[in-house]
């Protein structure tokens, strides 16, 4: 058992953090929502009054924020984590955000003798609540190895991908690919609806055929073709809009640092950037199945 400060209980860090306590952690948690707390807390978590006190005696801090402002606030803001964290206690951040902010915590947290690796994921919240994640890690070999046995409780499938850096470049090519599919998804099964097909039979022959692929089979984009996902929940539940459009523009950003070639990867982007401004913020990225409707 370890002793587990937890940062971030939204869709997805809600049910990582549980999945800790059901492992048997003794795991502290934050999140500026009372009630997303108290949801942890009635599942077996605790919480302290400060941020020094939730990381007091700590040996792994887990952080699942939404961009990189928030991680490096977190740890190296004004009475940030860095000032409390014990030596020799492991950082793992799970957000999502950009490498340079992701070097510059690790090597700021290095010199007080705390280590840190980058722990992005992939599965969505149904993955976070079953504990089927996909962790794709950046960092030192020592630390990858302390990670895994507390990774091994939120995911399926850990990666150690390189150096510091390595799992948000992994987890962002990961992404843009995502979106570039769902948009597709979602024009191809708009297309045979206007033409006359039912979408869960054309699913069904997409599925086994050259179309196939994870958006289509696992979270499709159109109502009532699969249960238990957010289309048929009214989008809600889900990745958010406003999240897959940040990614897609850390994608772009990235693609420019390294003078990449991404056009579809743009033009997703944009996709999702005129769904979001039309007022789909808030909902999950399989609705740009909406923009495509011809009514």
């Amino acid at each position: 058992m370890a002793n587990v400060a937890f940062f971030g209980l939204g869709n997805m860090g809600g049910p990582m953090a549980a999945n800790l306590v059901k492992a048997g952690h003794s795991v502290k948690v934050f999140d500026l929502y009372d009630q997303a707390v108290q949801q942890l807390l009635e599942q077996g978590a605790t919480t302290a009054s400060s941020n020094q006190q939730l990381v007091d005696g700590a040996d792994f801090i887990v952080s699942m924020l939404p961009a990189g402002k928030h991680v490096e606030g977190l740890y190296l803001g004004e009475d940030g984590l860095i000032n409390y964290i014990k030596p020799g206690a492991l950082v793992i951040d799970s957000s999502t955000i950009d490498k340079p902010t992701v070097v510059n915590v690790a090597s700021a947290l290095a010199e007080k003798g705390i280590n840190f690796v980058d722990a992005p994921v992939s599965g969505g919240v149904g993955g976070a609540i079953a504990g089927t994640l996909s962790f794709m890690v950046g960092g030192e070999d020592a630390d990858f190895a302390t990670a895994k046995p507390l990774l091994d409780n939120m995911g399926k499938n850990i990666f150690h991908a390189g150096s510091y850096g390595a799992g948000q470049i992994a987890k962002v090519c990961n992404n843009m690919l995502l979106g570039i599919l769902m948009a597709g998804t979602s024009e191809a099964l708009q297309l045979g609806i206007a033409n006359g097909l039912d979408p869960k039979k054309l699913s069904e022959i997409m599925l086994q055929s050259s179309g196939r692929n994870w958006t289509l089979e696992l979270y499709n984009p159109c109502p009532d073709v699969l249960e238990n996902v957010p289309s048929s929940n009214n989008y809600e539940g889900g990745f958010m809009v406003d999240l897959m459009a940040k990614d897609l523009g850390l994608a772009l950003d990235t693609a420019v640092n390294s003078q990449s070639s991404t056009p579809m990867g743009a033009l997703a982007r944009s996709l999702f950037a005129i769904h979001a401004g039309q007022g789909n913020g808030k909902k999950d990225f399989s609705s740009i199945f909406k923009m495509f409707d011809k009514e």
